[in-house]
């Protein structure tokens, strides 16, 4: 549950199945504080009103039930008609509009439609909650991005505990593959990792721009950075490149086993999709 202040008024917003909810209640205090409900039904019986919640439904609900629908669509209008939020969302199993019992109860709705109720309650209110509504969504990227980091932090440590099964495991390099000499050292790196030079992976996959390293995933990416520094440090200890390539293989393959294994590394690359 998140929280903002939209012209002093504090406005409560929650997360289902990865959409976000704002409260409809919290934004008719900003016109009503005693009379909260009986705006949003008033909201609710015009026939405007129903015919954008029911595009809404229709877009995003296939199990929204159109006749009893337009059964409340031909009654807008009249004064004896009145609706409430559980209603509308008993008779249509309407998905937009959701009313939550407990400490931070209320009728909520799908932002699309909150930013409507908003605008018939005040215009002026909307422009402000939309702007205060973009900028807690860029606090939360800016968070995803703290946690990746945090969580790369783990991985590396993890690095240095127990083994644990392989899945994207590099192939142990034969005695031939070994003993050629490569004229850079990132294809060093890229033979340990991958077991494919840069323009045998191009020769492989004509089709695709960018390079090797771009079709890395999160996993790829941690162990081909330890490997950088492993090298450079056995380049100053003079090590012919033969041997620091048996050794960075052998060491990208039991890192492998440990990284593509662990949590964080699959929630990151699945966030990265």
């Amino acid at each position: 549950m998140a929280k903002i202040t939209v012209l002093s008024s504090e406005i409560m917003i929650y997360s289902q199945n990865k959409e976000d909810y704002i409260s409809l209640t919290d934004i008719a205090k900003y016109k009503n504080v005693d009379g909260t409900d009986d705006l949003i039904r008033n909201w609710l019986r015009n026939r405007n009103t129903l015919e954008f919640l029911g595009v809404w439904e229709h877009l995003n609900n296939p199990d929204f039930k159109p006749v009893e629908f337009d059964g409340f669509k031909k009654m807008a209008g009249l004064n004896s008609f009145t609706l409430t939020p559980k209603q509308w969302i008993d008779k249509t199993n309407a998905i937009g509009i959701v009313s939550k019992p407990g400490r931070y109860g209320g009728t909520y709705a799908h932002k699309d439609i909150a930013f409507e109720f908003a605008s018939w309650v005040s215009v002026e209110f909307k422009l402000y909650l939309i702007k205060e509504f973009q900028r807690l969504k860029e606090e939360e990227l800016k968070q995803l991005g703290w946690d990746i980091r945090r969580n790369l932090t783990k991985i590396n440590y993890r690095i240095h505990t127990d083994a644990i099964k392989q899945n994207l495991i590099p192939p142990e390099l034969s005695v031939r593959q070994g003993s050629l000499i490569y004229a850079s050292e990132a294809d060093v790196l890229n033979m340990a990792l991958f077991g494919m030079t840069a323009k045998d992976w191009r020769e492989k996959n004509p089709g695709k721009k960018g390079n090797i390293r771009d079709e890395a995933d999160v996993s790829q990416l941690v162990c081909l950075s330890n490997l950088e520094n492993l090298n450079a440090l056995f380049i100053r200890e003079e090590a012919p490149q033969g041997e620091r390539l048996r050794k960075l293989n052998q060491i990208a393959i039991h890192q492998m086993k440990l990284l593509t294994e662990i949590p964080g590394v699959k929630q990151i690359e699945g966030r990265k999709k």
